[in-house]
């Protein structure tokens, strides 16, 4: 990991374990948040940017494996390495298939760590670069769930912004209102509701209203498009 995102939110409810993870991560450069159990961990977790996660699977309150799936619902990308004395292979991939990028079992060796840490500090660093989109002077950051307009913040609810987010990766197409039913709402019936049009006027407004130009056009009898002029 490089720059200044090098800290690391550790999840452990051992005090001896916590302790000498904290202690070597911090020897090793690392900035280092614990949480000893889950509640404190989805505390932090929505409070600050971690490089990556490590989390133990057995926590006092609410399991890894629950933690890692409301972080991930509340849009935390944060990669999460999973530290777990639960080493069989059911385990490992019932941890990896709930949100966990990597599995780690106990007791491993501190170097092992380190070198797991660095890579998936790499791969967060490659996704962070991709996380932000632009058409014309619309940014979207996928990380915060957020979007602004020549700098100025666009208060969308959560189903607002997941609309335009797919507008916006659709930049240049028409999209109908099934595709949006189906990839914003994931419902499969009739298009013909008005569903669509509500939440499509309500972003319009929000996105364009007193802008030096519209951005999201409709294309009469088809559906949608989100483009910049020229």
């Amino acid at each position: 990991m490089t720059g200044g995102h090098r800290r690391i939110l550790v999840v452990e409810d051992d005090p001896e374990t916590a302790g000498q993870l904290v202690e070597e991560l911090t020897t090793s450069g690392y900035e280092v948040d614990l949480a000893a159990n889950g509640r404190e961990a989805l505390s932090h977790g929505v409070a600050r940017d971690y490089a990556v996660i490590t989390i133990d699977r057995m926590l006092p309150d609410i399991d890894g494996i629950t933690v890692m799936r409301q972080l991930r619902d509340d849009g935390i990308a944060a990669p999460f390495l999973i530290i777990s004395a639960l080493g069989e292979v059911d385990d490992r991939v019932r941890g990896l298939r709930a949100g966990g990028d990597d599995y780690l079992v106990k007791p491993f060796s501190f170097v092992e760590l380190l070198a797991r840490l660095e890579a998936l500090g790499r791969r967060s660093e490659t996704i962070a670069k991709e996380t932000l989109l632009r058409v014309g002077d619309l940014a979207i950051d996928l990380i915060a769930r957020s979007a602004s307009r020549r700098g100025r913040k666009i208060p969308l609810l959560p189903r607002e912004f997941q609309l335009l987010e797919y507008l916006v990766r659709n930049e240049g197409r028409v999209v109908s209102r099934a595709m949006l039913l189906q990839h914003v709402w994931d419902l499969h019936f009739d298009p013909s509701t008005n569903i669509i049009d509500v939440y499509v006027g309500r972003v319009r407004r929000k996105v364009d209203d007193s802008q030096d130009y519209p951005l999201i056009h409709t294309i009469r009898g088809i559906g949608y498009c989100l483009r910049a002029p020229g």
